[in-house]
């Protein structure tokens, strides 16, 4: 096959006219704070049989569609950029914030995936005719694609969300990172399985061999590959220019690991993404290569993939309503719920757990993928396709202002609005017993808890640790089952012994009660107490006042 100069002509001139609308439009989304992913593929729409296709059929015809060779070089080029986009997203996993975050990242991983495979698994299998499947022999493989496919999330565009609203590096940051990364290895390992039972293999392997091969192949390349790629970075660093030789070396290991997994009948997606974690958890790959490499692939490979899934259905004629709706309710029921179930067993409060269920629930590059091969396999149509596509869009699209909606009653506790005047007390008790005993009995009866375990809990932290700072104050404190945190202020004449830092009898006692798994709140409270308490002249004339209502607003104004 050779191309004539007017296919070269014709093929250069679409490639171009794809990166232009992708940048354009990928940027437009950008200053909206929205992923650019959702402007590249609208370029494709547009450009596609959806829009230009409609309104002028031959000029779409001429760029896309002219010849069967430009569409077989353009497969080509699209097939690249998803293998590099998968090792690009390798890199960016890292495997020992899986393990740092523990019980709550696995916990969150596991039921954000298993419980929205159950529900996608169950509906496709008995209801396949409901989503455009009429074949009885494919109901099975078609069940287990919607499963997957609802199961897995979006690790970049998670990660996007997460900068944006700048909760990336906090606890539910790194929970919702490290179960979405969870949710992308398992989640290709089961579709890598789907390929293997659908695609056309030149071994001949039955769907046991294929399983203990994935497992083979990942374990050998994470466990053995990844110490060996650790040790032969610096050698390459130092050997061979930089950064052309690691750059090399990054797309030569990943693009061999493709073509492995591709010719015993797993995508090759698969083993670009297991090469990409394997290489990128070296610490020796340093952050100007990996941003290097990064760079390169999702401003020119990544856009050519996106545009190009606009240009493959019409989005018009394709959109089923009812369906869009079924997936729609599917994927964030699904998500929502097994995420949120996750991170609550896995020890955060109810709200934490909304947050964390939103955030895994934005779909994107994956889930398109995933229906983009479905859809070239045949095993879907291209209504159901269109389906998927919406669906990664919309849940890309809510998940940050959902997100929000649960973030903002964590953003108003400050000690500034949580100090109220009918929470304030002048006592003259004479103990410290007595004084976390009263102040304990205030705070239960606000969060309607039991006075004991309060007092138990603020006992058993001042007799580990006592809370005496300086200047007067002490702030006994401690964490709760409680939804929301409380603070109750005494004020005592006399001053009490909490073994304060500069010896002096502590008059104004903050009992701070933060609700388990706020560790971050706790932290935020307590250094805005002392912070407030740092001049002792102005805490010496605040002694002097008699009346709650004037003592809360000179608080207030200390800074």
């Amino acid at each position: 096959m050779k191309l004539t100069s007017e296919q070269v002509a014709i093929f250069l001139l679409s490639i171009s006219l794809m990166l232009f609308f992708a940048k354009l439009f990928g940027e437009i989304f950008l200053k909206l704070r929205q992923p650019a992913i959702i402007g590249e593929i609208l370029a494709g729409i547009i450009l596609g049989p959806t829009i230009l296709g409609m309104l002028s059929p031959n000029t779409f015809t001429w760029l896309f569609r002219s010849s069967s060779e430009i569409q077989i070089i353009m497969d080509g080029i699209t097939t690249l950029a998803v293998v590099m986009l998968l090792i690009v997203t390798g890199l960016e996993v890292d495997l020992s914030i899986v393990v740092k975050q523990g019980k709550a990242a696995l916990s969150t991983g596991f039921w954000g995936l298993i419980i929205p495979f159950v529900i996608g698994f169950f509906t496709a299998f008995f209801f396949h005719d409901l989503l455009g499947i009429q074949n009885e022999e494919m109901k099975l493989v078609f069940a287990l694609f919607m499963g997957t496919a609802l199961s897995i999330s979006a690790l970049p565009v998670i990660a996007k969300t997460l900068m944006d609203l700048k909760i990336f590096k906090s606890k539910i940051g790194q929970t919702i990172i490290a179960a979405a990364m969870f949710n992308d290895v398992i989640g290709w390992l089961i579709f890598s399985v789907i390929l293997g039972m659908i695609g056309v293999s030149k071994v001949e392997l039955n769907l046991i061999e294929t399983i203990l091969l994935i497992l083979l192949f990942s374990s050998i390349t994470i466990f053995l590959g990844r110490r060996l790629f650790d040790k032969l970075i610096p050698v390459i660093n130092k050997k061979l220019s930089f950064p052309g030789g690691i750059l090399n070396f990054v797309f030569i290991l990943g693009f061999l690991g493709a073509a492995f997994t591709e010719y015993i009948g797993i995508h090759a997606i698969f083993g670009a993404f297991i090469l990409g974690l394997a290489i990128g958890d070296s610490v020796h790959l340093t952050e100007k290569p990996r941003e290097m490499i990064q760079q390169f692939v999702t401003n020119i490979f990544a856009p050519l993939f996106f545009v190009s899934i606009g240009l493959r259905v019409n989005f018009i004629l394709n959109f089923d309503l009812s369906l869009v709706l079924i997936i729609l309710v599917l994927a964030f029921l699904g998500k929502v719920i097994g995420s949120g179930f996750g991170a609550r067993l896995g020890g955060m409060n109810v709200a934490d757990s909304f947050v964390v269920g939103f955030g895994m629930n934005s779909r994107g590059s994956m889930e398109i993928i995933l229906g983009l091969l479905a859809l070239q396999y045949g095993l879907i149509q291209e209504t159901v396709f269109v389906a998927l596509v919406i669906m990664a869009l919309v849940t890309s699209l809510t998940s940050a202002p959902l997100m929000n909606i649960f973030l903002r009653g964590k953003r108003k506790y400050t000690f500034e609005n949580l100090l109220k005047s009918e929470l304030v007390f002048f006592t003259d008790l004479k103990s410290k017993e007595e004084i976390i005993h009263f102040l304990s009995q205030v705070a239960a009866k606000n969060l309607k808890l039991n006075t004991e375990e309060i007092c138990k809990e603020i006992t058993e932290r001042e007799n580990s640790n006592p809370t005496g700072i300086s200047n007067y104050l002490a702030i006994p404190h401690a964490k709760i089952k409680s939804f929301k945190p409380v603070i109750v202020t005494a004020i005592n004449r006399n001053g009490i012994d909490f073994n304060s830092t500069d010896g002096i009898p502590s008059r104004i006692i903050v009992l701070l009660l933060t609700p388990f798994g706020e560790n971050e709140l706790q932290l935020k409270l307590l250094a805005d107490i002392v912070k407030r308490f740092k001049d002792k002249t102005k805490i010496e004339e605040l002694l002097t006042i008699k009346n709650e209502n004037e003592f809360v607003e000179r608080i207030k104004k200390l800074e």
